[in-house]
């Protein structure tokens, strides 16, 4: 899943400044940023479209060994119903909570988010609690009933939709055969 990086090490819209938090464990700090979705935060059917307006509310609180970031994420999705492909919207929200560690500890682990410098990049962290919690199938509704196999009709628009009974060509003959034997 690709996602933008920011041009320079340090820079860009998801990278939180640290250098308020004094490295005294206890210390918080809060977190507020209206950022904009980069490229490829989407699934097949649902994502948030590259621009799409992204509200982080946390806080960033020293926890001696690291800076542990929590907080909440407002978005609004865009795509497609699976059932009827009818153009869906609708807001989401997501939790997140993570530990970025300082340079020189933990370096047994290689999966630990770490503090870069004076900074963190919290874009693989918000991308990651979005598009993880995406749904495979959107739906427009629960109890969407789709579109009609035979002539592509939203069955929602006309629950009452039929067609005739028709004969495969094919069988026409032997059609013609049934009808001359029952008369």
């Amino acid at each position: 899943m690709p996602a933008a990086t920011p041009s320079r090490p340090g820079t860009g819209p998801f990278v939180v400044d640290l250098r308020d938090l004094t490295r005294q464990p206890g210390q918080v700090k809060s977190l507020e940023r209206r950022l904009s979705a980069p490229e490829g935060w989407t699934v097949a059917m649902i994502g948030l479209p590259p621009g799409q307006p992204i509200d982080l509310v946390g806080q960033l609180e020293d926890v001696g060994d690291g800076v542990l970031v929590s907080g909440q994420i407002d978005f609004v999705l865009i795509g497609q119903c699976a059932r009827c492909l009818t153009e869906i919207s609708r807001t989401g929200q997501a939790t997140f909570q993570e530990l970025f560690v300082y340079p020189g500890r933990a370096a047994d682990d290689a999966d630990l988010s770490r503090v870069q410098g004076q900074t963190i990049d919290l874009e693989a962290l918000v991308r990651d609690a979005i598009v993880l919690d995406l749904p495979l199938a959107p739906l427009c509704r629960d109890d969407c009933q789709g579109l009609c196999a035979r002539c592509g009709a939203n069955l929602n628009d006309d629950p009452r939709h039929s067609h005739t009974d028709t004969v495969d060509a094919r069988w026409a003959g032997l059609s013609k055969w049934v009808q001359s034997q029952s008369e």
